[in-house]
């Protein structure tokens, strides 16, 4: 990485209400973070910060609405997934909470959140599922089975499309 530090730490005139510093760190947060133990101790080495205050930019960015969500990209293909489907499931309203963590939980699901209105009337919890193999059938019903829900829907992916978050810096 390269320096990107600035020398005023008052608010930056081509991104008004938003602080130099705060600008670096969106700027290093907005694509790959580094794969360590503390990447936010690297992040903060390369902008002349602490790890502390990385972490406080990058909250109070979050409360103020201007980071909107953090996450992770899989990259599940390296991670020897060769396959996956989004799975709809018909789930009890007052038990999404309690299913979605079960489906969770298995290392084959990647996203698991609830949609609201119910997709066809009645789909309200969708999930990533990602396979070591091409066949997903047998799997699949493990899952129903172990969250005890039956209704559900495979939507399977026809192409993987490239995978890049947005860059505002």
């Amino acid at each position: 990485m390269m320096s990107i530090k600035t020398k005023d730490a008052g608010l930056a005139p081509s991104h008004p209400g938003l602080t130099a510093e705060e600008i670096d760190v969106s700027r290093l947060i907005q694509g790959d973070i580094p794969l360590a133990e503390r990447p936010f101790h690297l992040v903060a080495q390369e902008i002349g910060l602490t790890e502390g205050e990385v972490l406080s930019i990058a909250a109070k960015l979050r409360e103020r609405g201007i980071i909107r969500k953090f996450g992770a990209i899989v990259r599940h293909q390296r991670a020897g997934y060769i396959h996956n489907v989004m799975v709809m499931w018909a789930v009890p309203p007052g038990e999404c909470e309690a299913v979605g963590k079960r489906l969770a939980s298995f290392p084959e699901i990647t996203h698991c959140y609830e949609r609201t209105p119910f997709f066809a009337g009645r789909y309200n919890l969708f999930t990533m599922v990602h396979f070591r193999k091409k066949t997903d059938e047998d799997l699949l019903r493990k899952i129903a089975a172990a969250v005890n829900v039956e209704d559900f829907r495979v939507l399977r992916s026809l192409e993987e499309f490239k995978k890049n978050s947005m860059e505002y810096f």
